[in-house]
């Protein structure tokens, strides 16, 4: 059988396992700043946990787990049936599901552990997630997710640090990005003033499709929704909205005038946007269009996409979600998140070439094994070396020189250093240069200090 793994997952090799840590060490530094701590949760959730929070698309996105044993054969005898399909046989034969994002299993932590956490409750989460999408560049069945939450304040403080938490890592990334915003209960008052306020997740769901199958196959998604012409025309110069963030704020100001919800969008908008503005975060677009369609949003939206390089996907997202708990058990919890895609952040750095060195370079000097004797002597350098904080390795066999630098080469190992009789006798170490061929001798204590000097 030639070996193969399931269409979009993907092998990492060390070079990529450093590359992506180092994105999620980005990541993780500027959480634990602004006072976020780390939790986990299993891979797997009951699948009634998962099923009916990401809308009727995102429940056939999710992963089903079959359960052990018989299954079918018990399924059958329990429906009766002879026409069995997917349908009527799921809630027999899988129980379990691979979890789709790391909200929901996140609200369901808060209740579960609410008598042991206290609120407002700041955590973030890296760890996989599975979706049985359609795998494409940028696109994976099973991909990671760096969340951060805050759960149990109502404060629009809280977006305010997620969007300058948004701003700070990937100014640390060096990636320039747009932070699109948008609000829930804005979308709302749009819905209402058209008269289609029982339409609005159908709204959402078409007009978040906009940037890939353009306006006018939204506007067919409307009409197919049961959308009434009029309201669809109403909604046409809202999704072309151009001008400044305040020119935005303005128009829709007139169009709401009779929408409390919508009204209040706003008002949580320029909120945020204020003190954006005033901490220098100046990338941020408000986009009407902006809808996200997961349904447990309720508040503000947030997506960050990137124009360097070819890429056009979201990179980052989250927003306010006022009852998520509601649905296991605790309801009037109100929280708000957002989320990085570490595998499409990857992908963006890896075209731009923006990696530092130090995303590449795991051990910073090889030590070149000549012999027994000379080996003894190295592993007492080795232990000095890593015990100063720097990495170090040593060739495990006295093989010839030609293998040991290609060996060197391979794994981009910026300098070797050399230890024979000679240096063993004086106490001076050639220290080799990969990049430049220089060789120059010094004693550990300056190795040592050539490696924290840079």
């Amino acid at each position: 059988m030639k070996p193969s793994i399931p269409k979009g997952t993907r092998d990492f090799s060390p070079i990529e396992m450093v590359r992506r840590n180092y994105i999620f060490d980005t990541i993780k530094s500027v959480y634990q700043r602004f006072g976020f701590m780390p939790i986990e949760t299993p891979s797997m959730e009951n699948l009634d946990t998962l099923t009916g929070k990401y809308g009727d698309e995102g429940d056939q996105l999710i992963f089903k787990v079959l359960n052990s044993g018989e299954y079918f054969e018990k399924a059958r005898e329990k429906t009766q049936l002879d026409n069995i399909n997917s349908k009527n046989l799921t809630p027999f034969i899988s129980e379990k599901a691979l979890r789709y994002d790391l909200t929901v299993p996140f609200a369901r932590y808060v209740v579960q552990h609410q008598n042991e956490i206290t609120f407002p409750f700041k955590r973030y989460q890296i760890q996989p997630v599975w979706r049985a999408d359609k795998p494409q560049k940028g696109r994976y069945r099973e991909f990671y997710q760096c969340d951060a939450d805050v759960i149990g304040s109502n404060s629009l403080l809280n977006e305010v640090e997620l969007i300058q938490i948004i701003s700070q890592v990937f100014l640390n990334l060096n990636v320039k990005v747009k932070i699109k915003l948008n609000n829930r209960k804005v979308l709302s008052g749009i819905a209402q003033v058209i008269g289609e306020m029982d339409k609005i997740i159908d709204i959402t769901v078409a007009i978040d499709k906009l940037d890939k199958i353009g306006i006018e196959k939204v506007n067919e998604e409307l009409k197919t929704k049961g959308l009434s012409q009029s309201a669809i025309e109403s909604l046409q110069p809202l999704i072309e909205l151009k001008g400044n963030n305040q020119d935005k704020m303005n128009v829709l100001s007139d169009l709401l005038r009779t929408s409390e919800i919508g009204l209040k969008g706003l008002t949580e908008m320029e909120y945020i946007l204020s003190y954006a503005s005033s901490l220098k975060i100046e990338n941020i677009d408000f986009d009407v269009t902006l809808a996200r369609g997961l349904n447990y949003y309720t508040g503000a939206i947030i997506e960050v996409k990137t124009d360097e390089g070819d890429f056009s996907g979201s990179i980052c997202g989250g927003g306010r979600y006022d009852d998520l708990t509601g649905i296991f058990g605790l309801p009037n919890v109100s929280g708000v998140g957002i989320s990085f895609g570490a595998d499409r952040i990857y992908d963006v750095l890896n075209d731009l070439n923006r990696f530092p060195d130090s995303a590449v370079n795991s051990t910073q000097v090889l030590f070149v094994n000549f012999g027994l004797e000379e080996e003894k002597y190295c592993m007492q350098l080795l232990s000095k070396l890593r015990g100063a904080g720097i990495n170090a390795e040593i060739y495990p066999d006295a093989a010839k020189m030609k293998k040991q630098m290609a060996y060197a080469d391979s794994k981009n190992i910026n300098f070797v250093v050399l230890i024979g009789t000679d240096e063993m006798n004086s106490g001076l170490l050639t220290v080799k240069n990969m990049h430049t061929g220089e060789q120059q001798k010094l004693i550990l204590d300056e190795l040592i200090n050539l490696f924290n000097a840079q």
